[in-house]
């Protein structure tokens, strides 16, 4: 069955399977599925980005273990809960996806023990596995990874395939919003997705930044541990805006003249 027939067979009948609000809460993670594709941030058919159920707090949507980020749509999105049973699914014919073990456990920790956490993304890339490698971590030594000074880590014990790991996971993630998974890859969470998505396009471009940086072979310039502190401070939520909130319309629309097919 190719994707395309999917995409057609399944959009009108799970959108009118749903409610208003979950539908367009499908809409936007597909969205930010096709972003991340298009931003270089994704990994074959690994990796995922959740969203919880406007309205059903204990399940969350979630890609379908089989589908690049590019083929993702509304529809194709798996409604799952928190113990991974799967209460929503379109028809995928003889491929019948499922959900990815690890991606289960790391996104339903968070789900379960941050109620005020709507999105969870976790990536894979060439620059967030390297600076997960470095001991020194992320350095804040630019305007733009000055905004996670304050990262949390969690050390890696092996691919997140028992739940038993979930209250680690939650502990070192702690009040941030942002994480460096040791050795694996990176993780933002937010209220909502283009908050999410704001935090994991700004933490991928200051990977790149300090792996550019430190490839120079010179001296890197350390700035002021106030001044870190200061800027640090400008980006957190009351003194400015909510991220995302003028970024998302513009990238909808930049998805759109693309192919608005991530709607469906």
């Amino acid at each position: 069955m190719n994707v395309h027939a999917l995409k057609k067979s399944n959009a009108a009948s799970l959108r009118s399977e749903v409610s208003p609000e979950e539908w367009q809460a499908r809409v936007d993670l597909a969205a930010a599925y096709r972003l991340i594709h298009l931003y270089g941030m994704s990994d074959l058919i690994a990796n995922h980005i959740s969203m919880r159920v406007p309205g059903e707090p204990d399940h969350f949507l979630i890609n379908a273990y089989g589908l690049l980020y590019e083929e993702i749509t509304a529809s194709s999105l798996l409604k799952i809960d928190h113990d991974g049973n799967i209460i929503a699914k379109p028809d995928f014919g003889d491929l019948n996806y499922g959900v990815n073990r690890a991606g289960f456990v790391i996104h339903s920790a968070i789900h379960m023990a941050k109620p005020d956490v709507n999105c969870v993304i976790h990536t894979h890339t060439w620059a967030g596995m390297a600076v997960s490698t470095m001991a020194c971590g992320l350095l804040p030594n630019t305007q733009t990874s000055m905004r996670f000074a304050k990262i949390a880590y969690h050390d890696f014990d092996g691919v997140v395939l028992d739940t038993a790991v979930r209250e680690a996971l939650v502990e070192d993630l702690g009040d941030n919003n942002a994480m460096i998974l040791r050795n694996h890859g990176l993780l933002t969470t937010g209220k909502t997705i283009p908050e999410a998505f704001n935090a994991m396009h700004r933490l991928e471009l200051s990977c790149k930044t300090q792996i550019a940086a430190m490839s120079c072979n010179t001296k890197l310039i350390d700035v002021p541990a106030d001044v870190v502190e200061a800027t640090y401070q400008n980006y957190q939520p009351h003194v400015r805006r909510p991220f995302g909130v003028l970024d998302w319309p513009a990238l909808l629309r930049k998805l759109d003249r693309i192919d608005p097919g991530f709607r469906d």
